[in-house]
């Protein structure tokens, strides 16, 4: 990652938090609204959810987003079409 791109990632509220909470083994909805709730205090959410969304971040929790919520973001329902027959 370049610095310049995310330099931004010094100013998150993230930084002093276990990374373990953001990329967990196993994770839990639990785990999941902890990582959130350091996510919404965050100077940086809309910086870090641009980043995630644009580098296709496939793990982890970024700008306040699961990978799943960042896949529907990406692709939501229905962006496909049925191909012609």
């Amino acid at each position: 990652m370049p610095l310049e791109e995310i330099g931004w990632l010094r100013r998150g509220a993230c930084r002093s938090s276990d990374p373990d909470l953001f990329f967990p083994l196993a994770p839990t909805p639990l785990q999941e609204a902890r990582a959130k709730a350091v996510c919404a205090r965050c100077q940086v959410i809309e910086e870090c959810r641009a980043y995630a969304l644009r580098s296709g971040e496939s793990e982890g929790i970024w700008g306040g987003l699961t990978p799943e919520e960042r896949r529907r973001s990406r692709f939501p329902t229905g962006w496909r079409r049925p191909a012609a027959s």
